[in-house]
């Protein structure tokens, strides 16, 4: 197959380009920079809000897999919710119909577990459950993915929808690059007491995800909620994290109650919900239609992750 990935130099893009090349597939890989690490994949700068520049790289393509967006800043100041729907909205149904009018035959966009909302109290989030975005960038992928289908479903082209939870990795961005920098400077971890569970998804198993996302003939029309199938706890987390970065381990019990307050005092509410709340997924649906297998115990591969960010903090210094 022929397959552009947007977004194909970030975090998910890079490991998506390694595993299609290793597939045989023909990669065209697009960013804002253009230059990859990927050999065999064919890199383009291109920003895929501009039409005319999009519109060449679309040329005999077959599969679109678009990962590229405005993801979810902790800057009140870059979180107005006019920004994520330019982006996140606007341009993915811009990109969707140039890729009707050059024929490509299925788009996979990869969305956010946020689209659900952001705690799953009692139950599993399933691609059943009603979604509830609780906040503007969440809320800018579920309108990108409703606008999808209303384009696409009397149209040629095949729509696969996924919702990956927090996406995790040596290199990750975001709230794990937080994480790990936490463990790393050796700070207090103050989650003993929290008993949560949140599911995440290694990279490598998400790229494994996409990979028959883009490809499988089952998955035209569906969505998928992605995970690693096993779920941890923010204390699991750090404790393998700091296993694996060779760190001793210092723990400050504070309750949550007390954590809860402490964060709403510092203007970090919504904090105490991502790192304390519990947020779990189903993916039996993606192993049932998809074969999709995780590869990984997570947390034997936290564990690794931070090994591996060790190492590369070394080389770095």
């Amino acid at each position: 197959m022929r397959i552009l990935v947007t977004g194909a130099t970030g975090f998910i893009g890079t490991r998506l380009c390694e595993r299609l090349v290793s597939q045989a597939h023909e990669v065209r890989g697009i960013s804002r920079s253009g230059g990859g690490a990927i050999a065999g994949v064919d890199y383009q700068a291109r920003d895929f809000t501009d039409a005319p520049s999009i519109s060449e790289s679309l040329r005999d393509i077959d599969c679109i897999v678009h990962l590229a967006g405005r993801a979810h800043v902790l800057n009140k100041q870059g979180d107005s919710p006019d920004l994520y729907r330019a982006v996140n909205r606007d341009a993915t149904l811009q990109l969707a119909r140039l890729a009707l009018a050059a024929g490509v035959r299925r788009f996979v966009f990869v969305s956010s577990i946020g689209v659900n909302g952001n705690e799953s109290a009692q139950q599993r989030f399933t691609e059943d459950s009603v979604p509830a975005p609780a906040a503007a960038y969440a809320r800018s992928k579920l309108e990108a993915e409703e606008g999808l289908k209303a384009l696409l479903h009397i149209s040629g082209m095949q729509l696969v929808i996924i919702r990956p939870p927090l996406v995790y990795g040596a290199d990750a961005p975001g709230n794990f690059r937080t994480l790990l920098k936490v463990v790393d400077k050796g700070i207090p971890n103050p989650f003993a007491l929290v008993r949560n569970a949140r599911s995440i998804v290694s990279v490598e198993n998400l790229a494994s995800l996409i990979s028959l996302a883009a490809q499988h003939p089952a998955a035209a029309g569906q969505l998928f909620l992605a995970s690693d199938g096993m779920d941890v706890s923010t204390d699991q987390i750090l404790a393998a994290l700091a296993q694996g970065m060779q760190k001793r381990r210092w723990s400050v019990p504070v309750p949550p109650l007390l954590l809860a307050a402490l964060l709403r005092w510092v203007g970090k509410g919504d904090l105490y919900t991502q790192l304390c709340g519990s947020l779990t997924v189903d993916c039996a649906k993606a192993r049932r239609v998809l074969g999709y297998q995780p590869d990984v115990d997570t947390l034997q591969s936290l564990v690794r992750v931070g090994n591996q960010y060790r190492i590369g903090r070394q080389k770095r210094s």
